[in-house]
């Protein structure tokens, strides 16, 4: 498909930026195939959005940065890496305490190859989602830290709450620590 020579000429031309939006919508076609059941259609757009990915693979050959034994080999790596539960010794006791040991390992990752640990819940939740889906993952994320409540009455009270915060950094000049949550 790359080929200068006989290749698709459609496909000599992408980059890793045209590329990008027929993933996405491939990504989306997978998803309305699990949400019709549709096996045979899933089984198809499986076959797209894995040739996205060989396809982002051999561009990124082409330029000498990584290939597609070395995807396979870095996505191996990170799962055994991040289920000690079923390649290690580790126990986990349900889906649950899973996810919070996931997060965790995320979290020494990202402080292991020198990122800043994260001071707010809510970083790592890509602005590149759709905002649907971004609000749900934020809303999810601020529940874990007490941000979730069954009823309206008591959320007026946190807002008070978390204004007042916000006032009293205000008054004592330390706008630094209000900086995370300004827009960028």
């Amino acid at each position: 498909m790359r080929d200068p020579d006989g290749g698709c000429p459609w496909g000599v031309e992408q980059t890793f930026a045209t590329i990008l939006p027929h993933t996405i919508e491939e990504a989306y076609e997978v998803a309305d195939a699990i949400d019709n059941n549709d096996m045979a259609a899933l089984k198809d757009e499986l076959g797209d959005l894995l040739f996205q990915v060989v396809f982002y693979a051999q561009m990124a050959k082409e330029a000498g940065d990584f290939d597609f034994a070395a995807v396979v080999e870095a996505i191996s790596e990170k799962m055994v890496r991040r289920h000690p539960h079923v390649f290690g010794d580790e126990t986990i006791q349900d889906a649950e305490a899973q996810t919070h040991a996931w997060e965790e390992l995320k979290r020494r990752e990202r402080a292991d190859i020198g990122e800043n640990p994260s001071e707010s819940a809510l970083d790592g939740v890509i602005p590149a989602l759709p905002a649907l889906t971004r609000a749900f993952k934020l809303q999810k994320r601020a529940a874990r830290v007490g941000f979730d409540w069954k009823t309206a009455a008591p959320i007026a009270g946190k807002v008070r709450e978390e204004l007042a915060e916000v006032e009293a950094e205000i008054g004592e000049g330390d706008e630094e620590r209000l900086k995370p949550a300004l827009p960028r």
